[in-house]
C-alpha cells in the first residue's frame, strides 16, 4: 500500500525561512544561492512567501512579492530532492499566483540564469514567455526573463 503523506501550502514564518538555509542542499543541490535568500522577503511579503509543508517538514517553497506596477515577482522557487516531479512545483506557482492576486498583481514575472535548463522548461511549461535579456544581472551576465500576463492562469492545466 502506497501512502501520500499530505501537504499543504502555506505562509512561510522566519523558523520556515531558517530551516530552508539549513536544508539548502536538498532544494538546490550543489548550486550555492543562499545569498539570494533574504530574511526581509518573509519578514515584509510574509503572504507571498509560501512553503509547502509535509509532517517530514517542507517540500518546497516560493519567496516572493508583488511590485508596485502589479507584477508578482518570484524571487525563489524550489521543491525537495524527494519531492521532484510530484506536480509540487505547479501547486507552489499557482498558490503564490493566487495570493499575489489578492495582493494586486496583475501579472507574473521571475528571472533565471541562462543556463538554468530546467528552470526554463518548467516555466515554459507554465505557460510563460521566455526572453534573454543581456546585461539583465550586470555587464555580460544575460539571464532567462519569464512573463506571464495572466497570474490565474496558472492553475490551470
Amino acid at each position: 500500500m502506497i501512502f501520500r503523506m499530505a501537504i499543504h501550502i502555506e505562509p512561510a514564518r522566519i523558523a520556515d525561512f531558517h530551516q530552508v538555509l539549513a536544508d539548502h542542499p536538498r532544494y538546490w543541490g550543489d548550486r550555492d544561492l543562499r545569498s539570494l535568500h533574504v530574511v526581509a522577503l518573509v519578514q515584509e511579503f510574509g503572504p507571498t512567501c509560501l512553503v509547502a509543508r509535509a509532517a517530514d517538514g517542507i517540500r518546497g517553497y516560493v519567496f516572493g512579492f508583488v511590485t508596485p506596477d502589479g507584477t508578482g515577482y518570484a524571487h525563489l522557487i524550489a521543491t525537495r530532492d524527494d519531492t521532484r516531479g510530484s506536480g509540487l512545483g505547479r501547486r507552489l506557482y499557482a498558490a503564490f499566483a493566487a495570493a499575489a492576486v489578492r495582493h494586486g498583481a496583475r501579472r507574473m514575472k521571475a528571472v533565471t540564469s541562462v543556463a538554468n535548463a530546467g528552470s526554463i522548461a518548467f516555466h515554459r511549461g507554465l505557460g510563460f514567455a521566455v526572453e534573454v535579456v543581456d546585461d539583465y544581472n550586470g555587464p555580460d551576465r544575460p539571464m532567462a526573463v519569464f512573463r506571464h500576463e495572466r497570474p490565474v492562469d496558472l492553475t490551470e492545466g
